[in-house]
């Protein structure tokens, strides 16, 4: 049996018009993904293309972690289409940074909100100083080595340089 068209779809049921209409909350992850491919395939509509993306990498997580060439190898995914799912990962990768750069870091748990998507996107390890002022505010994150893929090697002075260079 032949997959609707999205045009085909019932106006309530087709991913832009539901954004519209009941907001971003009320879509299914493929049908988010839809809207940023726009098109499918011969024969397959955009949301089981997107659908068929999020099945191979299973979860964002995985998928933002994708290059350009990546993305591309999978049918119905051109240039395009991938090069506007990587920027959308990473805006959506700056904007949950943003806020708490101005935020008092004064738990480990804060530092982890800071660093921890962006850090887990990362394809080796790497180790990062976070450098902060008097008041626990952050001054910068300075990559002070990155490793293979399960580890990073640092000498403790490259851990410290940071810190005596920026006080």
């Amino acid at each position: 049996m032949a997959q609707l068209k999205i045009r085909e779809m019932p106006q309530d049921e087709r991913p832009r018009e539901k954004l519209l209409a009941r907001g971003p909350d009320a879509l299914t992850n493929p049908e988010l993904i839809a809207i940023l491919l726009r098109t499918g395939r011969r024969g397959t509509n955009v949301i089981e293309v997107a659908r068929e993306l999020l099945e191979k990498y299973k979860s964002f997580a995985e998928l933002s972690r994708c290059s350009v060439n990546e993305l591309r190898a999978i049918k119905g995914i051109g240039p395009a289409k991938a090069l506007e799912l990587v920027a959308a990962f990473n805006l959506g990768k700056r904007f949950a940074q943003e806020p708490l750069s101005q935020q008092k870091l004064d738990s480990p748990e804060l530092v982890h909100e800071l660093l921890g998507r962006e850090m887990r996107m990362l394809r080796t390890e790497s180790l990062r100083v976070v450098l902060l002022d008097t008041r626990y505010r952050l001054m910068r994150v300075e990559s002070v080595s990155v490793g293979s893929m399960n580890e990073s090697i640092a000498h403790p002075r490259e851990i410290f340089r940071p810190a005596i260079t920026y006080s």
